[in-house]
């Protein structure tokens, strides 16, 4: 399944319970359709950029929470009845693009053994190398020896 986003704009004035409620409710619907929710962040209020018009006046000020689950694609249709919900100011889906997920994320190796090839190449080309091309064995440090008086 994949992961999806959903950010909720609630009206300022709701208190934090009918916030819960509503997210429970968003929550119920994902678990009914085997989804899973991975995620719950609450970022208080915050300022908006211009007014959002409701009946109940312009408001300019929001409370924002962002549920992350992992739903069927067709559980966004779903979502549409939160048009009639009065508490909400605006509402957003957004899928994640490259989530890794379900066996892909369990059977990754998280790049363990990345490095390996490198690190036996180089030790092979190493033993070759073993002469410094930088190394001037002159002996011209004797043209630098402080005089004494």
């Amino acid at each position: 399944m994949p992961l999806y986003d959903c950010m909720l704009m609630v009206k300022p004035m709701v208190t934090k319970e009918a916030i819960a409620e509503l997210v429970a409710r968003v929550a119920g619907r994902a678990y009914q359709r085997n989804g899973v929710v991975t995620e719950l962040k609450s970022f208080g209020k915050v300022h908006l950029g211009y007014g959002i018009r409701k009946l109940d006046g312009r408001h300019f000020q929001g409370q924002l929470v962002q549920m992350t689950m992992m739903v069927p694609p067709s559980f966004t249709k779903e979502l549409h009845y939160l048009n009639k919900e009065d508490r909400l100011l605006r509402w957003l889906v957004v899928k994640h693009r490259d989530a890794v997920y379900g066996l892909e994320f369990i059977n990754e190796d998280d790049g363990r053994y990345e490095m390996d090839s490198f690190r036996r190449k180089a030790a092979s080309t190493q033993d070759d190398d073993d002469v410094d091309e930088y190394d001037d064995d002159d002996d011209d440090d004797d043209e630098y020896e402080a005089e004494e008086e």
